[in-house]
């Protein structure tokens, strides 16, 4: 499989966003840089980007990043929920904040980081590997109820109370250790018309996607960090998040939502009092997809959604 990263809805970002020479952005979820590099092109040496990533791998990519562009640069080895909240703490004022969420196709890629159900790997799947929560620990440890709410809630997996069954029954016998001993338990569990009714999908996408959420707090960090971004943001600021799954969609849909709403009055009341003025001017009506064309160029943008809203200022003009 190859390792090359392709950012996904790098260009509809990129309108969105409007980045402009010596404004200050925070890419929340550097991975590779691809978005990161297309931001600090557009804001030039007058400019500031500011990457946070948990993944000391990510780090290492940006001391080539920050030597290769000519704005200034920072990076905080951070969640990006603690990376905002200290942002917020130092009183940053961003122009433009992006998050790219879930994980990253060089995370996928990276075998021995066991986040993928193609090949056989060490049972991992941790984002930042110093934390001590792996998958290993969660496949092991949690008993058939946790795992079961897990797969339903994390995963919308439909037979999740099956699979945790197996899961249980199987590693009474051997503790499960690698991606390949997941992914038997997974089919083994299930029917064999549900196997095939997956076509071309997989049928342990969703266990994994469950587990690796789970590993990971991804909709903790999410919860946390949205508000965070809002705050450091500057009137006439851009907000932007690519999503991946509907769980982190709906998330973002409804903050931005929110923000966007003026009256908040209940609905039988004849006038207005509670005097409510938006605080957002959404610039997507709808989640953006991939075009055709990107997805020709990279497949793994299918899933991918984005959502962006601008800050309006205290007069209630962006």
């Amino acid at each position: 499989m190859s390792s090359v990263h392709i950012p996904v809805l790098a260009g509809e970002l990129i309108d969105l966003t409007a980045p402009a020479p010596g404004e200050t952005a925070v890419d929340c979820t550097f991975g590779a840089g691809g978005h990161a590099r297309l931001v600090a092109d557009r804001i030039g040496p007058t400019g500031t980007v500011i990457c946070i990533d948990r993944d000391p791998a990510a780090e290492v990519r940006y001391e080539e990043f920050a030597i290769d562009v000519a704005c200034e640069t920072r990076f905080l080895r951070k969640d990006y929920g603690d990376g905002l909240a200290q942002l917020a703490g130092e009183e940053v004022a961003a122009d433009v904040v992006f998050l790219d969420l879930g994980v990253s196709s060089i995370q996928v890629d990276a075998r021995e980081r066991g986040f993928s159900y193609s090949y056989d790997a060490p049972l991992d799947m941790r984002m930042d590997p110093g934390q001590e929560l792996d998958a290993r620990a969660v496949v092991n440890g949690w008993d058939e109820r946790q795992l079961a709410q897990v797969f339903r809630r994390l995963g919308e997996e439909p037979n999740a109370r099956r699979i945790a069954r197996e899961i249980v029954r199987r590693r009474k016998k051997k503790p499960f250790a690698t991606t390949g001993e997941l992914v038997e338990a997974i089919e083994s569990a299930l029917p064999a018309a549900v196997r095939r009714s997956f076509g071309g999908g997989h049928p342990a996408k969703r266990v994994f996607q469950a587990v690796r959420i789970a590993v990971n707090g991804e909709l903790d960090s999410l919860d946390r960090a949205l508000p965070l971004a809002w705050e450091i943001l500057r009137p006439g600021g851009r907000l932007a998040a690519i999503s991946f799954h509907s769980l982190e969609d709906r998330r973002v849909k409804r903050f931005l939502a929110e923000r966007a709403r003026g009256c908040v009055c209940p609905p039988d009341f004849p006038v207005c009092v509670c005097g409510h003025e938006p605080e957002a001017e959404l610039l997507t009506q709808r989640a953006v997809a991939a075009t055709p064309g990107e997805l020709a160029q990279n497949p793994r943008a299918k899933s991918g959604r984005l959502r962006a809203a601008r800050k309006i200022g205290a007069e209630g003009s962006a």
